[in-house]
């Protein structure tokens, strides 16, 4: 069987370092905040060439804090409306209105599957005051466009950076993180960048919502038990952090992996009942997925298990046909309704072989 993602393999490559950071850990009775999230957050910082970085709990919680925080500075207002893709994990708009904002739902491009300026700037309203990009499945916005819209209507930019860690913009050479007024990352297991556990991060350069949202994270507390603001328990987990600390040193080595696989599978998998991913060819993707489109994808599916491949579907409900939503359910979204109907997930990660990466070719072809 191949596997969609195995992260024991994946993990496995870590083992002693991770062991040696687990014994330091526990023998130090530092567990929680303590100098492996510190580093962590130094490093991760430095690694996406922003000035702050502050580790939390989850890729949901980082979303939520960024808004929290520019309620916090005034910046926002409760009721404010944020544009965001209706193609993207329902995460995107739970963290939007967790925190008592609006979000405005809009169709992606049909090629990148991401939001782009042109569309955008169809939704934008008086009480608009945000934008939140997601880069889907790895692959980064047009982010040059959207901030350009966005300084003409003097509006906050945040990323979504869950799927997109270490990809790099071709205009201004920064990465995922570094793009925008702010962004949340996910450090979910099946990641580019995986804990082994829940585990998140903000990143800015905005010095005013970067402490803010240290306090957030803890309570609201500028130091110990003096409680500057109404917080949350958002930390980052200390030996999650220790051990992201392990695996960020091999991220980029991983990307190059994962975008090999990718280009392989652009140019050997030729079979017209299979629409491949439109990528150009730059550092804007980190392939965190590998995403197809498929008419029938039950029967594709069946196919791909029937010959020892497993897939996965990058998401099978759209998030405002999700009874949680129901506000939404009315909306019509052609585009992204299409995409999540047929998208299909296919194998790919840093620990495949070159004879997996034939295989799954092979089957592909053979559909």
């Amino acid at each position: 069987m191949i596997k969609f993602l195995d992260l024991p393999k994946i993990n496995a490559r870590f083992e002693l370092e991770f062991k040696s950071e687990f014994n330091a850990f526990l023998n130090s009775g530092v567990y929680v905040l303590g100098q492996g999230v510190t580093t962590f957050e130094a490093n991760y910082a430095d690694y996406c060439g922003t000035k702050y970085c502050i580790g939390v709990s989850n890729g949901f919680d980082a979303l939520a804090l960024i808004f929290k925080g520019y309620l916090e500075l005034g910046v926002l207002q409760k009721g404010d409306e944020v544009i965001v893709p209706a193609n993207t994990f329902i995460a995107s708009i739970l963290a939007i209105m967790e925190v008592g904002l609006k979000p405005v739902l809009i169709e992606p491009n049909t090629d990148s599957f991401n939001i782009e300026a042109s569309e955008i700037e169809k939704h934008i309203s008086e009480t608009t005051k945000a934008i939140l990009i997601v880069h889907l499945y790895g692959q980064l916005c047009d982010v040059s466009e959207i901030n350009e819209l966005a300084k003409r209507n003097q509006l906050l930019v945040v990323e979504d950076a869950a799927q997109s860690t270490g990809a790099i913009d071709s205009l201004t050479s920064k990465r995922s993180g570094n793009l925008c007024d702010a962004a949340a990352f996910s450090f979910y297991p099946s990641k580019n960048l995986g804990a082994l556990g829940d585990a998140g991060a903000v990143t800015t350069n905005n010095k005013a919502l970067a402490d803010v949202i240290f306090k957030l994270r803890n309570y609201g507390t500028s130091s110990k038990y003096v409680n500057d603001v109404l917080g949350v328990n958002n930390r980052l987990d200390e030996i999650q952090a220790l051990f992201l600390n392990v695996k960020l040193k091999f991220l980029d080595a991983d990307n190059a992996q994962r975008l090999a696989i990718a280009k392989r599978y652009l140019i050997e998998v030729k079979n017209v009942k299979i629409k491949l991913p439109v990528f150009n060819g730059l550092r804007n993707h980190v392939f965190h997925l590998f995403v197809v489109l498929v008419e029938n994808r039950d029967d594709f599916i069946n196919y791909l298990e029937s010959h020892k491949i497993q897939s996965g579907i990058h998401y099978p409900i759209p998030p405002h046909k999700q009874k949680a939503l129901q506000r939404f359910n009315e909306l019509k979204f052609p585009i992204t309704e299409k995409i999540h109907e047929t998208c299909v997930s296919i194998p790919i990660s840093p620990v495949m072989t070159k004879l997996q990466v034939d295989t799954v070719i092979a089957i592909l072809n053979g559909y």
